[in-house]
């Protein structure tokens, strides 16, 4: 196996509390019942979440040139927390950019497979006015849920896998398997710097089983397990229509107006059936497996739940297909942003000469990134009138889509580890954001698991993010049985715990 090695017998320190960042985590319920969650078996508890509370006041947004300095505090911090679990190798690697963290704890069994954790200590941008339960960086606990940026997408997911190490090694001095962490601190800006660290770090990163934590669940009465992803192409459609913004007085009616020809480009993007005209952009699409199938089939889905949910008005999209085959089988396109105009004071009667969009394809396999881009360059190619120019910037961070091996032995073991923990058989879903699954598997010729502890209602990358304490409770059970099942033996016998 690639990612083996030797250990010898290593003793986990006590926990301890958390390092004081910005005390403890604030709360106005009373749900969280502090006697029965004492117990290891029933992570986290308070001390837990208020670990968490303290990384998530860190605010580490890679996008701010501003809070550089708070992204390298954000890894230091984890570094810190996994030292105090007991971790001998726990290390910030500096990059060009923003810095990642790496961990390894060797298995006390040199034959036992490794497992590489990949997610990310970055958050997303936040305008702090449009939040209203909570202060982005000030943590609350409020109706069962944590809220903050950063707390479900992904530091949350990050200390699941933590806190289910520390349960796994209850009454062990190493991991039945060797467990190593990539939490790299650029991924909400495009992961720039990641194929450098997998290639620089190769023999440090080398496994036998990856697992991506930066993924969603599909609710929490549904015991689920990703097994696919989509991937991402980005881009910037610009359009110019003259030299510089036009008094509308003067020239209203016989100039070009570029933001209504960037509009009319968007619109042909998508047709009436709601599918994508890029040429051949439905070509290599593979059929998910049959286990897929089957199971987003009966998967109970309501229109209005979902739209309760996620606070949308309707669900649009391709004709056809339902919601889950939309999201999890089906490719997308979105416009992300537009600009036109003044934005910084009254248009004043202008014609702009310039407009933006930001373009945004969700690929399914087979399709391939690279080929996407240029078919929208074709496409854009086939739509261009006389009078305008035009500049497409595509995006160098792209993703490839990428589904996990089917009859993968590891796949099997994360699914008997879910259906654990929930007490019913988990079903194989995929996921609608894209994810380096790809990337990972080629850099460390293995095979790539999903997991997290996200909710299509946790409001990733918009205001009020939060995550319900029950999915990190879940995750934590699934997570610490895992690597049980993951371990070189016999599998265990069903525990019999429900959530």
């Amino acid at each position: 196996m690639r990612g083996t090695g030797t250990a010898g017998p290593v003793v986990v320190p006590p926990v301890g509390s958390p390092p004081s960042v910005a005390g403890t985590l604030r709360s106005r319920d009373d749900m969280f019942d502090l006697a029965e969650n004492a117990t290891v078996g029933a992570l986290p508890g308070q001390d837990a979440l208020d670990e968490l509370a303290a990384w998530v006041s860190i605010p580490s947004v890679s996008s701010d040139p501003d809070r550089a300095d708070d992204v390298g505090r954000s890894a230091r911090w984890l570094v810190e927390a996994l030292r105090r679990t007991g971790f001998p190798k726990a290390e910030v690697w500096e990059t060009e950019g923003l810095p990642a963290v790496f961990a390894c704890w060797p298995a006390a069994d040199p034959a036992a497979p490794a497992l590489l954790v990949y997610s990310h200590h970055d958050v997303h941008a936040v305008d702090a006015a449009e939040w209203r339960d909570s202060e982005p960086f000030s943590p609350l606990q409020l109706d069962g849920r944590i809220h903050g940026r950063g707390a479900s997408d992904a530091k949350g997911q990050v200390m699941s896998h933590l806190w289910a190490l520390r349960t796994h090694l209850a009454q062990r001095t190493a991991p039945a398997v060797t467990v190593k962490y990539l939490i790299e601190g650029e991924e909400e800006v495009g992961s720039v710097h990641l194929a450098g660290l997998l290639s620089a770090h190769a023999d440090d990163l080398a496994a036998d089983v990856v697992m991506v934590s930066d993924s969603m669940l599909w609710s929490l009465d549904e015991p689920t397990v990703c097994a696919a992803v989509r991937g991402s192409v980005t881009a910037s459609l610009t359009v110019r229509g003259a030299e510089r913004d036009l008094h509308s007085g003067a020239v209203s009616g016989a100039a070009a107006n570029a933001a209504v020809e960037l509009c009319r480009v968007v619109d042909l993007l998508i047709d009436e059936e709601g599918r994508i005209t890029l040429p051949g952009f439905y070509d290599a699409i593979s059929e998910p497996g049959p286990r897929m199938r089957a199971d987003v089939d009966a998967l109970p889905f309501e229109l209005a739940d979902w739209k309760n949910r996620t606070g949308t008005f309707g669900a649009p999209g391709e004709a056809g297909f339902t919601v889950p085959e939309r999201l999890w089988m089906r490719p997308s396109a979105e416009v992300a942003r537009l600009t036109a105009g003044r934005t910084d004071a009254p248009a004043l009667g202008l014609v702009p000469a310039e407009a933006g969009a930001d373009l945004l394809f969700r690929l399914v396999p087979e399709q391939r990134a690279d080929q996407v881009a240029d078919q929208l360059r074709a496409w854009l190619a086939g739509h261009r009138r006389p009078g305008y120019t035009y500049d497409l910037e595509i995006s160098s961070t792209k993703s490839d889509p990428y589904r996990t091996p089917p009859d993968d032995p590891a796949l099997a073991a994360l699914g008997r580890a879910v259906s654990d923990a929930y007490g019913a058989p988990a079903r194989h879903i995929g996921n609608g954001g894209a994810a380096p699954g790809a990337q990972l598997a080629r850099a460390c010729e293995a095979p790539v698991l999903f997991f997290g502890t996200g909710l299509p209602e946790d409001r990733w990358h918009g205001p009020d993010e939060r995550v319900e304490i029950q999915a990190l409770r879940l995750g934590v059970r699934a997570l610490a049985r895992f690597l049980d099942e993951l371990a070189p033996r016999e599998p265990l016998p069903p525990a019999g715990r429900k959530p």
